[in-house]
């Protein structure tokens, strides 16, 4: 069977995830042997998430811990993304190795405080932060990338001289049950605060390998489990000391990510 090739330039090698835009291959440049990613859309599911998604990356473009977009097409049948392979995320070092120390857990907890920065900087909030949507680099662990900007959207009113978007009510939860804030259980607009606290149940997840509320079904039942879990004994006091602080956030309220990195790295001098 013929490798297929796209734009004439990049050849998919395997199929490597799948979202709910389409799936992902390994690809590789035929010209310059580099490996790529290819995020593939059916034009027929009348979407257009990697459309938005690609315009996303071309506003990040040169941040640090962003992949670079390297081609957007179509043809008859699909929307591509081509952008840099990535190497494993950090659930997939979760399942191998979990649970963290936590002198990694708060390594992690900085690098991605800062990225979030980045992008909260840029205008965007990303409304699904997990451990999936975080990937080392090929072959470099020492850096972290954010990836799958489908939920993304930008909190400012372009109609209002850029102000803050107000606070009003949403139709749906957006993100995953496991990780998403609690205002996006009471479908509330999320902002900047909404981002550090799904970062907050992350580091929670790293510490204990599991979540209390992970194989709950009940919505209800996960909301309160999230609200209790800055009273629980089992986790260190400088992670719920950093899930309080961001539930004390206001939803227009520009964090203090100093803030909480240099209480991280208090901790790691202890």
């Amino acid at each position: 069977m013929e490798t297929p090739i796209i734009n004439n330039k990049y050849a998919v090698i395997e199929k490597i995830g799948a979202g709910s835009f389409g799936a992902i291959y390994k690809g590789q440049n035929v010209r310059t042997k580099e490996y790529v990613a290819i995020k593939v859309e059916p034009i027929s599911n009348d979407l257009k998430l990697l459309l938005n998604e690609s315009k996303i990356y071309q506003h990040l473009n040169g941040c640090d811990g962003i992949p670079n977009v390297k081609w957007f097409g179509k043809d008859d049948m699909n929307y591509y993304m081509v952008v840099n392979l990535l190497g494993p995320s950090l659930q997939d070092l979760a399942q191998q190795f979990s649970p963290f120390s936590l002198g990694l857990i708060l390594k992690i907890g900085i690098k991605i405080i800062l990225l979030l920065k980045t992008i909260h900087e840029k205008g965007l909030v990303h409304r699904d932060v997990k451990p999936d949507n975080f990937l080392f680099g090929l072959n470099k662990m020492n850096e972290i990338y954010l990836i799958d900007f489908g939920f993304c959207r930008s909190y400012l009113d372009s109609s209002n001289n850029n102000a803050h978007i107000k606070m009003k009510n949403t139709h749906s939860m957006i993100g995953s049950k496991t990780y998403a804030s609690i205002m996006s259980h009471k479908r509330v607009e999320l902002s900047r605060r909404d981002d550090l606290e799904s970062l907050g149940y992350m580091l929670l997840y790293f510490y204990s390998g599991c979540l209390p509320w992970s194989r709950e079904k009940s919505e209800d039942a996960i909301v309160g489990l999230k609200h209790d879990i800055i009273h629980s004994s089992q986790y260190p006091a400088v992670l719920l000391q950093y899930m309080k602080q961001v539930r004390a956030m206001e939803f227009e309220e520009t964090p203090n990510y100093y803030w909480f990195i240099n209480r991280f790295k208090e901790e790691l001098e202890k």
